[in-house]
């Protein structure tokens, strides 16, 4: 069952009066709440797979326990499952502790998870960006290399964080980082290996002004909008920002905050990816943002809000509400 805040059902009562009123014969709106299921989450990563929304996040909780994945699926929006432990750490031999921040994506017949783990702090620790595989969205997920991918910090950038984007050539690209450093890299056909870029370039900084971590980057009318996450993930700065350019490459010139807290809402609001409903133009923004009154840094839930855009093709600030989005099913 979603939750419903007290402002939500304050909502769902007035659409019920109106109805009663009026004499309408539409029904009030099914909505989702925010936050959009239980528990402690962060991270969130939305994809759509079998006529489903997915929404793949970190569980929430000290980094020494944070050593498993849950996944959650809805055909509305509105209605979500959970499904439990789709990767644990025992099934990964090098990852010991802080498995976090997810990335999917489905090629050749394959669910590819990558996560973080470890939270290497230097070149001479274990750990990094791995990869997970299975034959279904929900796993269970087993180890794909036997080892990082990425173990070592290029150009500063932590090995974490990372998106997985699949650009219109039909190229896969990493983007990944913390430490406020942000690189692109090429990924192989079979995702075993890094390979070079046109410009002979194995790890190319990106990082535009502002970037903290959290990368996510998509395509629209023909543009690279390229996000990231400002601020302290503990505090009530946390933020998103955003850039466009002609080329996942860049240059990323930065262009203004999208996603804050509201001191009546949430605070701390950040570390997101977009959702893109199929067969239409509505645009949602998935995120994690710490109820009002939470101290405790992993005390954090995942909402969900829709995102605009103006008839210049630039993002509106997002409005971060507790009633969240309408119900919206998928087309076959």
């Amino acid at each position: 069952m979603p939750i419903r805040t007290t402002a939500s059902r304050t909502l769902h009562t007035a659409l019920l009066a109106a109805f009663l009123l009026t004499g309408c014969a539409q029904s009030p709106a099914k909505l989702s709440g925010n936050p959009i299921f239980p528990g402690w989450y962060a991270d969130p990563e939305a994809a759509v797979f079998n006529n489903r929304y997915w929404i793949y996040p970190t569980y929430s909780a000290p980094y020494d326990q944070q050593l498993h994945f849950d996944a959650f699926s809805s055909p509305d929006l509105v209605t979500w499952t959970k499904h439990p432990r789709i990767l644990e750490s025992s099934a990964i031999s090098w990852a010991r502790r802080a498995m976090w921040a997810p990335a999917i994506i489905h090629k050749d017949d394959t669910y590819f998870f990558f996560f973080g783990a470890n939270d290497i702090q230097n070149d001479q620790e274990l750990g990094g960006i791995g990869i997970a595989i299975s034959d279904r969205p929900d796993g269970p997920f087993t180890d794909y290399l036997g080892r990082p991918l990425i173990d070592r910090f290029h150009n500063g950038a932590q090995p974490i964080d990372q998106f997985i984007f699949h650009d219109k050539d039909g190229a896969y690209y990493i983007i990944y980082g913390g430490w406020r450093h942000c690189n692109i890299a090429r990924l192989s056909a079979d995702f075993r290996s890094i390979k070079p870029l046109p410009d002979g370039t194995i790890f190319k900084e990106i990082t535009p002004e502002g970037y903290v971590e959290g990368p996510h980057m998509f395509i629209r009318d023909g543009r690279y909008y390229f996000m990231w996450s400002e601020g302290g993930w503990t505090g009530p700065n946390y933020s998103v920002a955003y850039a466009i350019a002609d080329s996942p490459m860049g240059p990323f010139k930065r262009i203004g905050k999208i996603l804050q807290q509201d001191p009546k809402v949430a605070t701390g609001a950040g570390h997101h990816s977009i959702l893109k409903a199929p067969k239409s133009d509505h645009w949602y923004i998935v995120y994690h943002r710490r109820p009002l009154g939470e101290t405790d840094g992993n005390h954090r839930v995942v909402c969900i809000d829709r995102l605009t855009y103006n008839d210049k093709g630039l993002i509106e600030p997002v409005t971060i509400t507790f009633e969240g989005v309408e119900a919206a099913k998928i087309s076959r």
